[in-house]
């Protein structure tokens, strides 16, 4: 035992011996580098505190008028804004990275939705970049409904089936979407899709509005 502990001892002190030689020998070659991080550590900072911070700051600022005409149903304002605010378009030119400018993407493809302008909406809406179950989900489903009055069905199917599996436990946007889904699928007449859409909201939705006539749709879908 007393060797085993003996030989341990001297492979340490071996081990320690080649890390202080190695350090010593590259001494300025690991200043440099130590230096290197601190200097890109401090850039970072810097940019985030001086540079990111304000200009979410202003973002959000400049994006408070667009969002209440949104909010009064004032599309074609909130968009392109006036003389004296700025709209959504606006600020995502200005502040297109930063989180208010993502957010407005994400408005700005509902005002082009609402004004009939649905290529618009739909690469807006892709651009959005939305991180909670909730305007994710719906961004996704807004999509559908621009293919839908599109009269592309074979695509707003895709993404009303993609919105109602992001958003799964979300108990608002998944039914709506799932019913979309099962409505798009009536009109491309495949029956199993339609009935799978209306059946998950039987099964998994009884508290959702859609729930109440889904019964309906699925006797239609099973006649088809």
């Amino acid at each position: 035992m007393k060797e085993n502990n003996e030989e341990k001892n001297l492979e340490v002190r071996g081990f320690m011996a080649k890390t202080e030689q190695y350090v010593e020998k590259n001494k300025k070659t690991l200043i440099t580098v130590c230096g290197i991080v601190v200097v890109v550590a401090l850039a970072i900072w810097a940019y985030i505190s001086l540079v990111a911070q304000p200009r979410q700051v202003r973002a959000a600022e400049e994006m408070f008028a667009a969002e209440q005409w949104f909010n009064e149903g004032e599309f074609e304002k909130a968009l392109n804004g006036t003389e004296e605010y700025m709209g959504f378009a606006d600020v995502i030119d200005e502040y297109g990275c930063t989180k208010s400018g993502n957010l407005a993407k994400y408005y700005a493809g509902i005002c082009q939705l609402n004004l009939g302008k649905y290529d618009e909406a739909i690469d807006l809406l892709k651009s959005y970049k939305g991180k909670d179950l909730f305007t994710g989900a719906l961004a996704q489903m807004l999509i559908g409904d621009a293919y839908a009055e599109k009269e592309n069905a074979a695509e707003a199917v895709k993404y009303y089936e993609k919105a109602a599996s992001s958003a799964s436990k979300n108990y608002t946007v998944a039914p709506v979407a799932l019913w979309k889904a099962g409505m798009m699928y009536l009109q491309l007449n495949d029956k199993k899709s339609a009935t799978k859409m209306f059946q998950q909201i039987k099964d998994n939705y009884p508290e959702s509005p859609e729930w109440n006539e889904v019964d309906k749709y699925l006797a239609y879908a099973e006649a088809m």
